[in-house]
């Protein structure tokens, strides 16, 4: 059976969570099938995910507000509505306003 999901309430559902959060962020993994992962991750204004490893292949489609994707190769400032391939280095992302995300990775 194929699960289909509302991108538009869950990104609602996981700001709002993230508003009452004492992180400001809340995040839920999606799917999850071999080497597939999809995740909605909100922050709140100002919140930061810490620079991390790339996986072998990603994308961030933003579905709420405005983030800075950060990378030795350069910043990169993605608004709602912006699907953006993610560099394969080190990188971190800050939300410049309440903000939600669909993190795609594939992983070995």
């Amino acid at each position: 059976m194929t699960t289909t999901y509302d991108l538009n309430a869950l990104a609602d559902k996981h700001v709002a969570a993230a508003r009452t959060s004492p992180h400001g962020r809340s995040a839920h993994l999606l799917l999850r099938e071999e080497t597939l992962r999809q995740s909605v991750i909100a922050l709140t204004a100002g919140e930061v995910l810490e620079e991390h490893n790339a996986p072998p292949a990603a994308t961030l489609q933003i579905l709420r507000g405005e983030v800075v994707l950060t990378a030795v190769s350069g910043d990169v400032t993605l608004t709602e509505g912006r699907l953006h391939a993610l560099p394969q280095e080190r990188h971190g992302l800050r939300a410049v306003t309440d903000a939600a995300v669909l993190l795609t990775a594939v992983n070995d």
